[in-house]
């Protein structure tokens, strides 16, 4: 005889529509299934992203708290919801929670699917079996106090905050690693471009640090702008009123998130505005547009500087990381720029989807924050592993052609700039259009010509007079 087949595959459970099979041994339930069901849009779950699925686990613990210390919720459930979210937090249960980002109800279904899966792993901590919800349920215990509109907006914003950290920690490590490659580099001259065209002579040194300044720029409007995610409207229930959820409920469950998460949360000094209101995100989501614009820029010199190595720039060479063709022997491609800078196109359009998820919002809610979410958790962790993989794979190893720098620029027009205002502009235009025809170094025809003798010409040519502002009446 089988022993195993008096075991059921399945539990029933029911909801409005009606009584469905759920796994056996799955932790979600019957709202989770339906969403399964409804939503085969993105193929990107829930779990592919813990920081929204912790988050809902730190609110669900603090309000389990709250409702404990309000008298709402008995110690023996409060323990087990308490034990179930820690578990979740620990990275356990993360298969559990197979959704799709993408979803319709403004996030009701990934609320549900936190709900189930807390309640049935806290049943099983009690040593109940799974579904058993007359005992505790997954909506009158888990979900106590709360509503999707002011635990899912509250997750997302705090997993935008650690996320967000997690970028800021990886563009400073690009930082200084540009912030590396300046020093190294700092006496190395070379012509300075605008428009494609030969300019002034500056240092390779100068053209890294300036990278470097760039990114720290940007560190800083993504520290400000995640400051505004720090507000949450916990206590807000369905539209901000605070309907079925006890008087402080709302400074309680505040205190408990703040302990748990140990993130700086606030409350919203209104909540039907916080409830409704998406501006965090759309704030956020610009400066990663600005991020991710000035590191596609970055991306598109390096490429420039490094193009050759015969016939183009070469004035720097990228680590080769891969080979290039399958047709071309030895061919080497700038792929760790090329994938960064299709990280920022992403990053960009993600930015026009949140703009247009956050205007079409109506009255008391934004039913499209499940969009804005998708395409905000894509924006940052892809933008923190491109800044992570431009990095170790490709500054770190940049290394320099001091020689052909020097010949481009020595053989270069540019030099009439420096020596404009010492022979008039008239004099300038004279020589540098010799120079284009004949092919001679401007220093030769200034000589030729007695504008300037060798030895001013070697004073006024100095790597550090050409490269920053000088005294012109020294010689």
């Amino acid at each position: 005889m089988n022993t195993y087949s008096s075991i059921p595959a399945y539990r029933i459970e029911h909801d409005l529509i009606g009584d469905r099979e759920v796994p056996a041994n799955a932790y979600y339930g019957i709202h989770t299934l339906r969403a399964l069901e409804n939503f085969p849009i993105s193929g990107e779950q829930l779990s592919r992203y813990p920081a929204i699925v912790v988050a809902h686990a730190d609110i669900k613990q603090a309000a389990a708290l709250a409702n404990r210390d309000l008298g709402l919720l008995d110690h023996e459930r409060c323990a087990a919801i308490v034990g179930a979210c820690q578990a979740i937090r620990a990275g356990e249960l993360l298969d559990q929670f197979p959704i799709d980002l993408i979803q319709g109800g403004a996030g009701t279904s990934t609320n549900m699917n936190a709900n189930e899966v807390i309640c049935n792993k806290a049943l099983e901590m009690l040593g109940r079996p799974l579904g058993d919800y007359d005992f505790l349920h997954p909506n009158e215990h888990v979900n106590l106090s709360q509503s999707t509109n002011d635990v899912y907006p509250t997750a997302l914003k705090m997993a935008t905050y650690r996320s967000g950290l997690d970028l800021l920690h990886a563009m400073g490590h690009l930082q200084m690693a540009f912030e590396a490659k300046a020093v190294e580099f700092r006496d190395m001259l070379k012509v300075g471009r605008t428009q494609l065209q030969d300019a002034v002579p500056m240092t390779l040194g100068q053209e890294f640090r300036t990278y470097a300044i760039m990114i720290g720029e940007d560190r800083q409007r993504l520290q400000e702008a995640l400051q505004l995610v720090r507000e949450i409207n916990m206590g807000a229930t369905a539209i901000g009123t605070g309907i079925n959820s006890p008087a402080d409920y709302v400074n309680r469950v505040r205190e408990h998130l703040c302990a748990i998460s140990g993130l700086p949360l606030v409350t919203a000094p209104n909540l039907i505005e916080a409830t409704q209101d998406v501006g965090a995100f759309v704030q956020i989501s610009g400066v990663l547009k600005r991020i991710a614009t000035k590191l596609s820029k970055v991306c598109n010199d390096l490429r420039l500087l490094s193009s050759g190595p015969r016939a183009g720039f070469g004035e720097i060479n990228l680590p080769a990381v891969q080979a290039g063709s399958s047709i071309m022997p030895g061919k080497v491609n700038p792929v760790i720029p090329e994938v960064v800078n299709q990280v920022a196109f992403e990053v960009i359009g993600n930015d026009v989807t949140i703009s247009f998820a956050a205007e079409a919002g109506q009255l008391q809610l934004n039913a499209f924050e499940p969009v804005i979410a998708y395409s905000m958790f894509r924006s940052i962790t892809h933008l923190t592993r491109a800044c992570s993989v431009l990095e170790e794979k490709c500054i770190r190893g940049i290394t320099a052609n001091p020689r052909r720098m020097l010949d481009l620029v020595e053989n270069s027009i540019i030099l009439v700039t420096a020596l404009n205002p010492y022979i008039g502009y008239r004099n300038a235009t004279r020589v540098a259009k010799e120079a284009l025809v004949s092919g001679r170094k401007v220093a030769d025809i200034v000589i030729d010509q007695g504008l300037l003798t060798e030895a001013q010409l070697e004073q006024i040519l100095k790597p550090d007079a050409l490269t920053g502002p000088r005294d012109i009446n020294t010689l």
